[in-house]
């Protein structure tokens, strides 16, 4: 699987190019077909970047990523 870092992550942010990405738990997914993730953001939320610690303010659990592919690895 291929690793990205931060600064790749950060250009996936709906607004530079057309991928939205974020990063969870160290793995990359692609919610790029998601209406919830529609020009980069979610509620207070934006994509290309590391949302693992956000996920303790936000009304659900882990489990919402099941439903995204992993792209990848983030670089640590």
């Amino acid at each position: 699987m291929h690793t990205y870092s931060k600064t790749q992550l950060a250009k996936r942010n709906g607004q530079d190019r057309d991928e939205i990405w974020i990063a969870f738990e160290g793995k990359i997914y692609d919610v790029t077909n998601s209406r919830l993730w529609r020009k980069g953001t979610h509620y207070e939320h934006w994509a290309g970047q590391d949302l693992t610690e956000e996920l303790a303010e936000a009304p659900h659990t882990a489990k919402v990523f099941e439903r995204f592919e992993v792209i990848g690895m983030l670089e640590t």
